[in-house]
């Protein structure tokens, strides 16, 4: 299988992923393993009724885990069925009891929930899940090479469509809170010190929505549906990790040079 060319860390190799993901993702995805677990997927989810008939296939089962970075429930069915035989109408419906936004995504992706439209016979429906399952595997592949380049796909996949949901200007920030990826890219963004999360929520809150006016001149999360915005977070992510990686291997080894002089 294709594997992302990231040549460097930080910034350059940010830019140089960028300038080339059109022919790596291409490239990527053309691997002989996608290409089956794409056709099958193609071929064959057509012929799910139900929630039970999903998770009984585990090749349809993990293209569908993967597309909503769930890869680790693959041997979870009944609990996967429940996700999705639940759906997400009912405030207490498992999926909305999670904190991690993926399980009500999945479930409502399909529709099998009480006074839902089962969306799998709708057009595009399994080009939609493919793509989600194939964009999501190269950020894997990609993080493999270098981790913050995970995040910052990720970032660039997710914050336009967090930007564009009806909810509340908060409710979105707590989404954030709750997304492990995208708090670690706020938090690092933000330049956030790494005990934050064990304060108060509501004062996260306002810590957040404070450096957020500082650093983009605005703590409303719809304006992220522009793209610039999107990428000077990235951008911001990218550059302070990096930095905190710097220091912290530049500590290490001034304490190893400690030991070893005596010093």
């Amino acid at each position: 299988m294709f594997q992302p060319i990231i040549p460097i860390s930080g910034l350059g190799g940010w830019r140089f992923l960028q300038q080339t993901y059109d022919s790596q993702f291409e490239a990527f995805t053309q691997s002989a393993q996608l290409q089956r677990d794409g056709d099958y997927f193609r071929e064959n989810i057509g012929n799910v009724e139900s929630a039970e008939d999903l998770v009984s296939d585990y090749r349809l089962l993990s293209v569908v885990l993967g597309a909503f970075s769930l890869h680790d429930d693959i041997n979870s069915q009944f609990f996967i069925r429940k996700i999705l035989e639940e759906g997400t109408t009912n405030e207490d419906s498992l999926a909305n009891r999670f904190t991690d936004p993926n399980y009500k995504e999945l479930s409502a992706a399909f529709g099998f929930g009480p006074g839902e439209t089962l969306k799998i016979g709708e057009p595009l429906f399994a080009e939609k899940i493919v793509s989600q399952y194939e964009a999501i595997e190269f950020e894997i592949a990609a993080g493999d090479q270098n981790e913050s380049m995970r995040f910052a796909l990720y970032a660039e996949r997710e914050m336009g469509a967090l930007a564009a949901d009806d909810m509340s200007n908060d409710a979105k920030w707590y989404s954030i809170m709750a997304d492990a990826p995208l708090r670690n890219i706020f938090e690092k963004a933000l330049n956030l010190p790494s005990a934050f999360g064990e304060i108060d929520l509501e004062q996260q809150l306002g810590v957040f929505k404070e450096r957020a006016n500082k650093e983009f001149g605005t703590d409303d999360l719809s304006a992220f549906s522009d793209p610039t915005l999107v990428q000077d977070l990235v951008t911001k992510y990218v550059v302070r990790n990096q930095i905190a990686d710097f220091n912290a291997t530049f500590s290490s080894n001034a304490i190893a040079l400690t030991l070893l002089t005596g010093r």
